[in-house]
């Protein structure tokens, strides 16, 4: 379709395929839930090993990445000029990767490990279940998950801006291969990647249309039902398709801004008006034990090697997120031009983490604390209502409850915005034909539209008819394949800052040689 001008593979085969089982997940909804599930489950139990250890050497390249000569290699080189200021860069890292998580599962998540304590020899429900509640929290929500998305999109900067790659995920590929992958190949690699991009997209969309209608109808009159659905569906898809029409300074940079502040302005609030000692005496405590067993967690050493636990929480985490990290990490690398490799590392991998661990300690530590004290009162909304609803039955317990609640319900809104906006910008660029990619992440309109109207009708129709569980298990089988791929990507990531370092720097000896002749 040359008025489209994309690449046929990549952009045709994705959408045929997301149709067909995007069906099939309707007029099939029990076989299609059952299936998947059991190809997930069997890819837990065949691998886990494999997902725990590779995020663990994620965080570890992290870690050398900034430490390394190679932390002081300029992405893009140092004539390089910054496309955002680093504000604008951290405030668009966090809303754009696990910040949409952390709204709902932070109150969600402890409840549950509270009662079923990881097979740990502990009662449920007392001081050590507490503390391991929050330790799994940090576990599942800080370093390890921003690793995963750190190392690909490192590595793609680098590749794409110092090496002048094309902007694909075969790029990385032909660091090893020493010659450029074939274009089908290269076609096939971005065109699957994308697929799995697009369900996990739908996923969170309908969990999205659901969780916002849920708070609406909690602080209004409004009855749920599919009416309602479809008008919040239409508002999340119009607002992040507009946003991302307009680009990366005049869209996602402000709905971020806006974002981040937010996220502080509530995590302040309710650690004043919550029970504020309880809280920092938990986070201070949990946070030496997530040290401590940081590593026997990682490695799934004993005691932390339940099969059942591990296999429905930390390996599917990772597996959650890996599914999302090759693609994300295209937009994550893309917007890091003019910064060096440690201050990537600091941006997308340290402070987020923090940033993560504040507001768990903050809101995971205010939900234990009502648990506590009523013990069931929040395990009761989980069980009938789903772990969206925590929150909404936390905030109940604060003063301002209906404002407050009104706040987040604008707050995830524009949370889910951003994430999507970030996302279609990489399926647009991705799609593209080679040479119209655009950084600024401005043009590629009907190519935008299309994608948004899919993910948009799709997640409004399942939310209302099927379900969106069958999507939401298809989503993360990419996260096999992903972890391959991200393994690769993070060999390329040594192998640049090892015996390749030198060819990263030719940006360098180019630009001064410039300086020089103009001097």
């Amino acid at each position: 379709m040359k008025s489209l001008n994309v690449r046929p593979v990549v952009f045709w085969m994705p959408l045929l395929v997301f149709v067909i089982l995007v069906i099939t997940s309707l007029t099939k909804p029990g076989i299609f839930l059952k299936t998947t599930t059991a190809i997930n489950s069997w890819i837990l139990a065949v691998f886990p090993h494999a997902f725990a250890y590779g995020a663990f050497i994620f965080v570890a390249t992290c870690c050398w990445a900034a430490l390394s000569p190679l932390g002081k290699v300029k992405i893009g080189g140092p004539d390089a000029i910054p496309l955002l200021t680093r504000w604008s860069w951290l405030a668009i890292t966090l809303t754009t990767t696990i910040a949409i998580g952390i709204l709902f599962w932070a109150t969600a998540e402890p409840i549950y490990h509270l009662y079923a304590p990881g097979g740990l020899p502990i009662k449920p429900g007392g001081e050590l279940a507490t503390r391991f509640s929050m330790t799994t929290l940090f576990m599942h929500w800080a370093f390890t998950p921003y690793a995963i998305y750190t190392i690909p999109g490192l590595t793609f900067a680098l590749v794409y801006y110092n090496l002048k790659k094309p902007f694909s995920l075969s790029s990385p590929v032909s660091v090893l291969t020493r010659r450029p992958i074939p274009q089908k190949g290269a076609d096939i690699l971005d065109g699957l990647a994308l697929l799995s991009l697009l369900f996990g997209l739908t996923a969170v969309l309908g969990v999205g249309i659901m969780s916002i209608s849920g708070g609406i109808v909690r602080v209004s009159n409004f009855t749920s039902g599919p009416m309602l659905r479809a008008f919040v569906a239409g508002a999340i898809v119009t607002a992040f398709f507009l946003s991302s029409a307009s680009g990366l300074h005049k869209g996602i940079r402000v709905l971020s801004d806006i974002n981040t502040k937010i996220f502080f302005a509530l995590m302040i609030f309710v650690l004043i008006t919550g029970p504020t000692w309880d809280i920092l005496g938990l986070g201070a405590k949990s946070a030496g034990q997530y040290a401590m067993e940081f590593l026997p967690r990682s490695l799934l050493l004993d005691p932390f090697n339940d099969q059942d636990w591990i296999n429905g929480w930390t390996v599917f985490y990772w597996a959650n997120w890996l599914a999302w990290a090759p693609l994300t990490a295209l937009f994550l690398g893309k917007i890091s031009r003019g910064y060096t490799v440690r201050a990537y590392v600091v941006v997308n991998f340290l402070l987020p983490a923090l940033f993560s661990m504040i507001w768990m300690t903050i809101f995971g530590g205010t939900a234990l604390k009502i648990e506590r004290a009523n013990p069931g009162i929040l395990k009761e909304v989980l069980d009938t209502e789903g772990p969206n609803q925590v929150l909404y039955a936390v905030i109940d317990y604060l003063p301002f409850a209906l404002p407050i609640a009104i706040l987040f319900v604008s707050v995830s809104f524009i949370s889910y915005v951003t994430a999507a906006d970030s996302n279609t910008d990489v399926i647009a660029n991705l799609c593209a034909s080679e040479g119209t990619e655009n950084i600024e992440g401005k043009g590629h309109i009907l190519i935008k539209l299309v994608w948004a109207s899919a993910i948009g009708i799709a997640a409004w129709i399942m939310t209302s008819l099927s379900g969106i569980d069958g999507v939401k298990m298809l989503s993360n089988l990419g996260g096999l394949p992903a972890l391959f791929i991200v393994l690769t990507f993070n060999l390329v990531l040594i192998i640049l800052g090892t015996i390749k370092l030198k060819d990263l720097r030719i940006v360098k000896q180019a630009s001064q040689l410039r300086r020089q002749e103009t001097s």
